[in-house]
């Protein structure tokens, strides 16, 4: 049966890494997101989800990178403040796997995208209350987004890696 959720976001987290230096990769977190899905659990096939991020809630552990980030050399935030996805397809390919596609909005680009969504199950919190939780794990090339500052290293390579590894944790309750 299909049903309206509203993510938790006090339970859920929208995280991301891109390469530094070409050696490591570094962390950071978007704070403030919302989401709605309809869905039925035991067949995401029919879900129809929408998600949008506050891009000024970047969070990298460093004010001065996320001012940068949030600067015009990557997310333009004072033009372009949410960044947003919006399901087109839903396809299952294993136990409690699927694939998610769906339009993704960086600034004013619009690409399609897949994901890997695993729901990791649902059950009842002492209040009473429908609670289901899914894995979320992709890849962007940023680039592809306009996010095309870098600087070259005296060493080779770039600064700043092209790919960005996608994971989100989330938790939603029945509307």
């Amino acid at each position: 049966m299909t049903k309206k959720w509203v993510v938790d976001s006090v339970h859920s987290g929208v995280d991301f890494s891109v390469k530094h230096m070409m050696i490591s990769r570094v962390k950071g977190s978007f704070q403030e997101f919302s989401a709605e899905v309809e869905a039925d659990v035991n067949d995401m096939t029919t879900a129809s989800i929408s998600f949008t991020i506050d891009v000024n809630s970047i969070d990298t552990r460093s004010e001065d990178r996320d001012n940068h980030l949030r600067s015009a050399d990557f997310f333009d935030v004072e033009n372009f403040p949410s960044i947003t996805f919006k399901s087109t397809d839903v396809k299952n390919i294993g136990d409690n796997e699927y694939e998610l596609t769906g339009d993704v909005t960086i600034k004013d680009v619009t690409k399609k995208e897949t994901f890997t969504v695993e729901y990791e199950g649902s059950g009842k919190d002492p209040w009473g209350n429908e609670k289901v939780g899914f894995s979320v794990n992709g890849k962007l090339n940023r680039k592809e987004y306009g996010l095309t500052w870098n600087q070259a290293l005296e060493t080779g390579g770039v600064l700043v890696g092209e790919d960005i590894k996608i994971n989100l944790q989330i938790q939603a309750q029945q509307a």
